[in-house]
């Protein structure tokens, strides 16, 4: 009998509220998806009877452990840490360790979930997971990060390998994060394995262009949404939240190609500077004062910081939401509308709520998704991947060139996935459907495993 999909859909999102309750970040993505997905199983009905998208919303593993350690008094502490491997049909799971206070199993599923289609759309070989703790490292010293990070990697490494599992850093796990982990995974294990983590130091084995590559790649695809429509970058007035690597590399890149960044954001307010932003300063007070945006007003004659209203409350023509999910809300979107804005582009995760969405959408807005707009940090680290595999260190430049690449090619897959079903300028549809079709091949070509 032919599948009914609209019921199947309806069937598997049901069960993943009974499955998982009290994760409504997890909920939120996979609803995202599921709604994408149905022009796609009746398209491939194959798909829908060999049910992969019930095998798709169920992780291959989750693992949670105990992490204890002593601060520099001695006295002992005990977090949670987390490893969520999704799913490996195209390759090793792959997404990054977030060491974040409150984290839960929730949140690590939910970017997981989104890490799937992510790295499907890279082309590049890798899987999805994502990993994390409760842990803050704001304030620690180096050596109680390092104590944290060993007992964290004394427990994961026995389910991480180059071909099995391959982290890299997240939100709170830089590179001197990745180098305790590292150090850690080496001395348990005995091998220099150095693709078994990403993010690493430039001189043991770490990718030029990492740090800049989640920015970067995100006004990449900027660039070329608004190519279809005829446009550029070029004297656009652009808003950013956040003001971290995402937000600084995506300000200069956009700043490259001849925008004006007026306004970005921190946890403590957001700064307009209508002259533009000065990138060298902020650096400075983000980098290496890791001072608040306060910092940056105080030395920029015009630049004015405000702690009431939102960011998106500027008027701009570009807005990127590079700090964290669900921060712009249907009425960001409504204001943002109404100010002209012409495209908006994901630098973090899953940051728009559905509601925003389809303000952004129905006023015919060029949306990008963060699974495709902010797709460019992971399609570097296995960039690094192969390098450590072939024992190779490319150039900046030559990492930056395969970089804006991959990003023309992810746009492409979404405008011609999404054309696929008369939606060319659906870059949701696009993006959920080009994944899918990339994992659901791989599934159906492996077999019930």
């Amino acid at each position: 009998m032919p599948v009914d999909v609209n019921a199947r859909v309806e069937a598997v999102y049901a069960e993943v509220l009974r499955r998982n309750p009290g994760e409504p970040e997890f909920h939120q993505a996979v609803h995202e998806v599921l709604t994408s997905l149905a022009p796609v199983l009746r398209l491939r009905p194959e798909y829908a009877e060999a049910k992969l998208v019930e095998r798709l919303v169920e992780p291959e593993r989750q693992v949670i452990f105990r992490v204890p350690w002593t601060d520099d008094r001695g006295e002992v502490h005990v977090n949670r840490g987390f490893r969520v491997e999704f799913n490996s049909a195209l390759g090793p799971y792959k997404g990054g360790l977030r060491f974040v206070p409150g984290l839960g199993l929730g949140t690590v599923k939910f970017l997981a979930f989104e890490q799937i289609f992510k790295n499907a759309l890279t082309g590049l070989g890798i899987g999805g997971g994502k990993g994390g703790a409760d842990f803050d490292p704001k304030g620690k010293s180096d050596a109680e990060v390092m104590r944290f990070c060993q007992s964290f990697m004394t427990e994961l490494h026995r389910h991480l390998g180059e071909h099995t599992d391959v982290p890299a850093g997240d939100i709170g796990v830089g590179t001197r994060e990745i180098g305790y982990l590292f150090g850690q995974y080496r001395r348990l294990t005995n091998r220099h394995e150095a693709g078994v983590l990403t993010g690493k130091g430039i001189g043991w084995g770490g990718s030029q262009a990492r740090t800049e590559a989640t920015g970067y790649g995100t006004v990449h695809f900027v660039s070329e949404m608004l190519a279809t429509r005829g446009q550029d970058l070029e004297g656009r007035r652009v808003v950013l939240s956040g003001s971290g690597n995402v937000s600084l590399f995506a300000i200069e890149k956009a700043q490259a190609l001849g925008a004006r960044v007026i306004a970005c954001s921190d946890s403590s307010g957001y700064v307009v500077d209508q002259d533009g932003i000065d990138l060298e300063l902020l650096k400075e007070v983000k980098l290496e004062r890791r001072q608040r945006l306060t910092a940056y007003a105080d030395a920029r004659p015009g630049a004015a910081f405000s702690t009431t209203g939102s960011v998106y409350d500027v008027p701009c023509e570009i807005a990127l939401p590079c700090a964290t999910q669900n921060e712009l809300e249907e009425k960001h979107a409504v204001t943002l509308v109404k100010n002209g804005v012409r495209a908006v582009a994901e630098g973090a995760n899953m940051p728009c709520t559905p509601d925003a969405v389809a303000v952004l959408q129905d006023a015919g807005v060029l949306y990008g998704p963060g699974k495709a707009a902010n797709a460019g940090g992971v399609a570097t680290s296995a960039l690094e991947m192969r390098q450590n595999a072939s024992r190779e260190s490319w150039t900046f430049e030559e990492t930056e060139t395969r970089l804006a690449t991959v990003m023309r090619s992810i746009h492409t897959d979404c405008v011609t996935a999404a054309g696929e079903f008369g939606e060319s300028d659906d870059y949701v549809l696009g993006a959920n459907a080009a994944g899918f079709f990339r994992v659901a091949e791989a599934m159906h070509a492996q077999g019930l495993v």
